[in-house]
């Protein structure tokens, strides 16, 4: 999986620190990512459906986590930089939104109503996030965001390929232009404690969806 390398990219503190965060909390570390990374069996075939799903159920819906971080960002260049992330993250959730019709029904799981509920509980908690008035908060969420679609863009390629799909290319910004856009939104110690806890929380609601699907998979083998 791809791996946030930004501190090797640059000298600002605080994109050595998202970069560090990426590398060690970002879902490329998850084991269940590692899983659908595998093998594709019959049995993980319906995981990666099932992730295919679910992660649709939280970023297929407008307007996104980046589109809502707009609502309070700081004038140019952050909000350029917001502008451009939401554009290219638009046609990320289109390209989502094809593949999870192409997959088909969701894989028939115990606990629907509990997945339901985790599921928009963590809507809520990345709104919340991305509307936050805190300087900075939204930001680091955003730029969070990016960073570790690039470790779940390979999930959605070899979805892509098990259906049909055509592999759509990514046109979110590169680890350059996310360090450079971090070191602009932060530089106080407010701002930059505000950029690490947007980031932080997106991560662990990264992680909490790999919990989840990793929850539903061992259900289905026991059903």
């Amino acid at each position: 999986m791809v791996q946030a390398s930004m501190a090797r990219t640059s000298g600002s503190a605080v994109a050595e620190a998202h970069a560090a965060r990426l590398d060690a909390a970002g879902c490329h570390t998850h084991a269940h990512v590692t899983d659908l990374a595998g093998p594709l069996a019959p049995y993980r075939a319906r995981d990666l459906d099932d992730f295919v799903h679910l992660l649709c159920a939280i970023y297929g819906r407008q307007p996104s986590v980046i589109e809502l971080a707009l609502t309070s960002a700081p004038p140019a260049p952050v909000r350029a930089w917001l502008e451009a992330a939401a554009n290219a993250f638009e046609r990320e959730r289109l390209y989502l939104v094809r593949l999870t019709s192409a997959a088909g029904p969701i894989p028939s799981t115990p606990g629907a109503a509990e997945t339901e509920s985790a599921l928009l509980a963590q809507r809520h908690a990345l709104e919340t996030l991305a509307r936050s008035e805190r300087q900075g908060c939204a930001i680091g969420a955003a730029t969070a965001l990016v960073s570790d679609w690039a470790n779940l863009r390979p999930l959605l390629d070899k979805a892509a390929q098990r259906v049909s799909v055509d592999v759509a290319p990514c046109a979110l910004p590169g680890e350059d232009s996310i360090a450079t856009v971090l070191d602009q939104a932060g530089g106080t110690m407010a701002s930059d404690r505000a950029i690490r806890f947007g980031a932080e929380q997106l991560l662990l609601q990264h992680r909490a969806l790999f919990d989840l699907l990793e929850a539903r998979s061992e259900a289905r083998e026991d059903y």
